[in-house]
């Protein structure tokens, strides 16, 4: 316990033999100490990388959207990805894909034309807002319930028309529930749980997990352990706890066709959450109990699951499905085929 506790989650072990699986994560960070020289051998196909910083405004997510063409241009094992098949494409070469994404889409402002703009650098996955409302919806940790606003639902429309998938994570209920009845296309949450296994103002109800999936949508589950933990429990919890949650949504949507994960994992050494000295919002607290039972440490693989906190331990976690019953099939499905189903109905390719 005390050398994971002295560990960094952002160093992840090398896998000398590829799995056969072609594994997405919906949603992780990389900072500035990332080994990108290794990216493509942590057990990785694609990673959902959140592309700029949640609330960044228009110049910030321009420039730190072009850092992954860099990425790609220094780093001969890494590409971006465009479409569904740069994925497959990576997966058949041993490379590793960077499906830029955005937490948040503070950076539209009220300009509409931007969400095509910053498609053409690459975007193809987006959180309209990041916790807290914005011009766009609501945030999950708002006390708000006003849903989707007008200017909001003109975004959706525009974010279908161009290929950009849109994800839920971290909206309100209500903005979350119109943005799926809105969207022409599938919507995705890219890192939830239920709250029917762990009440957690981060995770998603069964209105949502099933609303979603008749829309043709996925829901990432995430192995973060604030959103595993739960609550008449006391241990770090493990990877059996995180597969209660699949069979939650399993069981719900009655099969294994709309699920898919997102670590929420990094790559490099994730800085400390900033504060403001001023004064902040009084928010629901999503990992307080977490950090007084387990650890308030945001880099230690204490934070992800028992057996699942590095990549590598991906196989772990397949190994685990298969013992719970889960077949070959609903392994790689989960791991990524259904992501790439969806990933080829709203960007092409």
């Amino acid at each position: 316990m005390e050398t994971l506790r002295d560990a960094n989650k952002g160093i992840h072990p090398i896998l000398e033999q590829d799995h056969p699986w072609i594994f997405i994560d919906s949603c992780m960070q990389a900072w500035p100490d990332a080994r990108y020289e290794d990216a493509h051998r942590h057990g990785v196909t694609a990673y959902a990388v959140t592309a700029w910083r949640p609330h960044a405004n228009v110049e910030q997510a321009m420039e730190e959207g072009m850092f992954w063409h860099l990425v790609a241009r220094k780093y001969p094992n890494c590409i971006v990805v465009e479409t569904a098949e740069d994925i497959r494409r990576a997966k058949r070469e041993g490379k590793a894909a960077f499906l830029m994404a955005a937490q948040g889409g503070d950076f539209i402002g009220n300009k509409l034309h931007r969400i095509e703009a910053f498609w053409r650098l690459g975007l193809r996955m987006m959180l309209p807002a990041y916790n807290t409302t914005n011009q766009i919806c609501d945030g999950a940790l708002d006390r708000t319930s006003s849903g989707l606003t007008r200017f909001g639902e003109l975004v959706v429309d525009e974010c279908n028309r161009v290929g950009v998938l849109l994800d839920c994570t971290h909206l309100g209920k209500q903005a979350s529930l119109q943005i799926i009845d809105r969207s022409s296309k599938p919507v995705v949450f890219s890192h939830s749980n239920p709250n029917g296994v762990v009440p957690n103002p981060r995770n998603i109800d069964d209105d949502q997990i099933t609303a979603c999936v008749a829309r043709g949508g996925i829901i990432g589950l995430a192995p973060w352990g604030p959103l595993v933990m739960k609550p008449d429990t006391t241990h770090w919890p493990t990877v059996d706890d995180f597969i209660d949650h699949v069979d939650y949504v399993a069981n719900l949507v009655g099969n294994t066709d709309h699920i898919g994960i997102g670590t929420d994992m990094s790559l490099g050494t994730y800085p400390d959450h900033e504060h403001d000295p001023w004064g902040e919002p009084e928010y629901p607290d999503v990992a307080g109990r977490y950090g007084r039972l387990i650890t308030t440490d945001v880099r230690s693989p204490l934070r992800a699951l028992n057996g699942w906190s590095n990549y590598t331990q991906v196989i772990n976690f397949a190994e685990r499905l298969q013992a719970r019953g889960y077949s070959e099939t609903d392994v790689r499905k989960i791991l990524g085929e259904n992501y790439l189903r969806v990933f080829a109905e709203v960007w092409g390719g």
